[in-house]
């Protein structure tokens, strides 16, 4: 393992570089700890899972419109000037939810706050611009640092929950979410110290009134994203259905880190093989593999397996994921203007939101209903969705490689596949 980890040095190549990496991985904590901290908090003091439930969807149906928004603030202004007081700002509508669900306050002040609270800024979006801005003359070793945060983002889903967990469960119904806050803020005002690495803030350009989504190339991209966010929330909640229906509720939680550590380790050596294929060709195989790996799942749970045979599914399909992902957010830097980067991307996880929303109502609503396993169904049609989508894409992009970029009036997704 020690020869694929060397190939990762020059990413950290660049004076700062390791620093603002630590302080943004304290934020995207904190980001993965929120959800079942919020859920617990509400399903505790107000004895309702489908309020804890539905008050985490807004959040995350908010968070996606918010952040876009935040992104092209922090293009305009820079990220220091908009992360500090965005993130100081999400401690009152926070700390406004802690209130009102110890004092009884209707409900719909639990949706008020905690939609409010998505002012926290993208540390990750943030962290890929940064790579951007560092390592856009060397596709190479972008594209590690693009698996490196993808591998990060891994651990931090595999920690988070189960940190919000037991320090809910352990200490107070509050202790997860404001630990969440907490730890948010302080990898916030650490990351934005890191200006050395920070990327200038945009010249404005007269093309910036023209909307993102009219960029060639992004919106197919967009929905392999959104694909992909079906894919992860259908797939939590039909695994934790499942273990239900077997009476192993408690073994749901390690059958979601088995997914998380097979994308965090496949995630890293994607990242030390040097790529040799266009970038949205590379999207297209590797929406191939998750659509060929979710078939294990959806056999094992058709079958009835047990959860050391669900595990193993599990584990194998959540090795297509990562390499998707690094290849969707290379083929994000490569499509879209510079000096709209932190948007775009922050527009990119805006659409896995929105997916995770859509798949976590449909698997709970397809487990209900259905047989056990029957809701593993989603994630496999998720990622064929991902895979019509990106297969479009890679037909855009099928000339030769080139060793400079084309000229600006080149097709973007053709621009795309030259540069690795």
């Amino acid at each position: 393992m020690s020869l694929p980890l060397a190939r990762y040095r020059p990413v950290f190549a660049a004076p700062g570089a390791l620093a603002f990496t630590l302080s943004g991985l304290l934020g995207r904590l904190a980001l993965a700890m929120n959800g079942v901290s919020v859920v617990v908090l509400v399903a505790d003091r107000r004895g309702s899972y489908a309020l804890a439930g539905a008050v985490s969807a807004v959040g995350v149906l908010a968070g996606a419109v918010l952040l876009p928004l935040l992104g092209r603030l922090v293009d305009r202004r820079g990220q220091a000037r908009v992360a500090v007081p965005a993130v100081l700002a999400s401690g009152l509508p926070t700390a406004g939810l802690l209130l009102c669900v110890r004092s009884g306050a209707p409900a719909w002040t639990l949706f008020l706050c905690w939609a409010l609270s998505g002012s926290s800024p993208d540390l990750g979006g943030m962290a890929r611009a940064r790579w951007a801005h560092l390592h856009r003359a060397d596709p190479a070793v972008l594209h590690r640092a693009n698996a490196l945060e993808q591998s990060l983002d891994e651990l931090c889903f595999m920690a988070g929950p189960v940190l919000g967990m037991v320090l809910c469960t352990a200490l107070a119904p509050e202790a997860g979410l404001l630990a969440a806050w907490t730890l948010g803020t302080a990898g916030t005002l650490l990351f934005a110290a890191q200006r050395a690495t920070e990327p200038p803030p945009a010249v404005r350009r007269p093309s910036r009134a023209k909307g993102l989504l009219r960029t060639p190339g992004l919106p197919p991209l967009l929905a392999v994203f959104l694909a992909a966010g079906v894919l992860f929330g259908s797939l939590e909640v039909t695994t934790l259905a499942y273990t239900d229906a077997l009476g192993r509720q408690s073994a749901g939680g390690g059958l979601l880190a088995l997914v998380a550590a097979g994308s965090c380790v496949s995630g890293l050596a994607f990242g030390a093989v040097r790529p040799r294929r266009p970038v949205a060709v590379r999207l297209a195989l590797g929406t191939g593999a998750m659509a060929v790996l979710m078939l294990l799942p959806l056999a094992a749970g058709l079958a009835g397996a047990g959860v050391p045979a669900l595990g193993a599914a599990l584990l194998a399909a959540g090795s297509g994921t990562a390499p998707t992902m690094v290849s969707g957010m290379t083929l994000a830097q490569r499509l879209l203007p510079a000096h709209r980067l932190t948007e775009g991307m922050a527009l990119a996880v805006s659409a896995i939101l929105v997916g995770i929303s859509t798949g976590a109502t449909l698997g709970g609503a397809l487990a209900q209903h259905t047989a056990p396993g029957t809701g593993y169904l989603l994630p496999s049609g998720a990622a064929l969705l991902a895979l019509l989508a990106a297969a479009g894409l890679a037909r855009r992009a099928d000339r030769p490689e080139g060793p400079r970029r084309p000229p600006r009036q080149a097709d973007p997704v053709a621009l795309a596949g030259k540069v690795n």
